[in-house]
């Protein structure tokens, strides 16, 4: 990679496939103290809600008739702010617990490796690829994985279905068959699949601009990276509807934090003609799906991009996944904590005596908005060209355009200023769960929302329809 590839929204525009004419209807709003790290972490949440939002105005420009596109404002408080989002979330004033005991380092005989086990199933895995009782001590696992390396714990886990990644050096990273899959692929990968013909919606009124109104979208997203991308959405005004399994239910702090905007229903593709029938009423009127489970973990409910696209023609696809869709590592679960482990990121970020991280779970929430703004430029470029469009962000490679460059910043004037209390981008609000204390969504441009028009509600309570 070169110094081209450092996090700037004019690098992942471009990604994107916009207009780079638009660029200078961009301005940031420059804050020293926002996401203080090693790493270009600032620039790089900049870079993708700032694409994230010139995508949103330049769809919404073009459904409500405007000569010109919205101008776009991005503020790193309320950047930094929302990329933290989970830490600011209180519920009736209680704030949430966002990594369970196992979630952490470990040493290991050799060096490192950082588990997640934040979920029963990954807890349960993981204490069984150690041979340990569920309900073994957090001395216990360490006293285990001290005797053992890294790598062998690494391989243990993941053939047991969990989750434990080796420390490794950007350098290894570098060498290692995945991290070069990786890198050989652009930020976002994008295509058409099909042909189908071009796309019609209703033109916009009224204000604020919604640039996403009456759009239907399928939301098949868990954790936060995908969840952050369907909640941008259904800010910009389309009805998001997130489906789950019954026998799969979301953490609830994780569910209220990133369920704003949206409708949450639970329906079972496994058993029964029922459910599978109401999934399939569902899609047939959706015109973006949204899927956030590891590659190829829904083709056999035939959700992959060549079968959707045979199924529903002209329907956009976002697919998100940890590691991309390729390499020996394709078809692996990952988290934002891990992907920083595997990439160098938490060597770069820490010191000899113990790995580091990154200020936020910068990954996460920057492939989120990059996920959406994948989606936004598809559907505007569905309206002129028509076809069946998908937009593929990684965990992964984020990770590898965080640590290509110095990020130095580009595109639109710039204001100077510092970032310390985060309260000028928090609000409140009621909901079923209890008083909300949230932080405001990033995504700015002149006439857009400034926040959802629905607070979450309880995981799975809704009907599985479409407004």
């Amino acid at each position: 990679m070169t110094h081209s590839d450092a996090p700037t929204t004019e690098f992942a525009w471009t990604a994107l496939g916009g207009d780079p004419d638009l660029l200078p209807r961009l301005s940031t709003v420059v804050r020293s103290g926002a996401l203080e790290a090693r790493l270009p972490v600032r620039e790089l949440a900049r870079a993708c809600v700032g694409a994230c939002a010139l995508a949103a105005a330049e769809l919404g420009a073009r459904r409500a008739g405007l000569a010109d596109v919205p101008e776009v404002r991005v503020d790193d408080g309320a950047v930094a702010t929302a990329f933290v989002s989970e830490r600011h979330l209180l519920v009736d004033g209680r704030a949430p617990v966002t990594f369970a005991p196992l979630s952490r380092f470990w040493r290991t005989a050799d060096g490192w490796v950082r588990t997640h086990a934040n979920y029963p199933h990954h807890r349960a895995r993981l204490l069984g690829a150690l041979g340990l009782p569920d309900d073994a001590s957090v001395e216990a696992v360490a006293g285990c994985l001290a005797e053992r390396s890294a790598v062998e714990v690494e391989d243990a886990v993941y053939a047991a279905g969990g989750l434990a990644v080796a420390l490794r050096t950007p350098e290894e990273w570098a060498r290692h068959e995945q991290g070069a899959a990786v890198a050989g692929q652009p930020l976002v990968e994008r295509g058409t699949l099909g042909s189908a013909v071009s796309r019609s919606l209703p033109p916009l009124a009224g204000d604020p601009l919604s640039p996403a109104a009456g759009l239907r979208v399928l939301d098949l997203t868990r954790v936060i990276a995908g969840p952050v991308a369907t909640r941008t959405l259904a800010l910009l005004g389309a009805d998001v509807l997130r489906v789950d399994p019954p026998g799969l239910p979301e953490l609830a702090d994780q569910h209220a934090d990133t369920g704003f905007g949206k409708r949450s229903a639970t329906l079972d593709l496994t058993a029964g003609r029922h459910d599978r029938q109401v999934f399939e009423e569902l899609l047939a009127s959706a015109d973006v799906i949204v899927t956030g489970y590891r590659p190829g973990a829904l083709d056999r409910f035939g959700l992959s991009p060549q079968a959707l696209a045979e199924r529903r023609p002209g329907i956009v696809v976002g697919q998100l996944s940890a590691w991309g869709a390729y390499g020996p590592w394709g078809g692996r679960r990952g988290f934002d904590s891990l992907v920083q482990v595997a990439t160098g990121i938490a060597a770069l970020e820490g010191a000899e005596e113990k790995p580091g991280a990154l200020p936020a779970q910068a990954l996460d929430h920057g492939t989120g908005y990059l996920l959406a703004a994948g989606v936004l430029r598809a559907v505007t470029e569905g309206l002129d060209e028509g076809g069946t469009r998908f937009a593929r962000p990684a965990l992964g490679r984020t990770a590898a355009w965080l640590t290509a460059g110095d990020g130095a910043g580009r595109g639109g004037a710039t204001e100077e200023a510092s970032y310390g209390d985060p309260a000028p981008w928090l609000a409140e609000a009621d909901s079923a769960l209890g008083r909300l204390r949230y932080a405001l969504p990033p995504v700015s441009f002149a006439g857009g929302p400034s926040d959802w028009s629905r607070p979450p509600g309880p995981w799975g309570a809704d009907s599985p329809r479409w407004v």
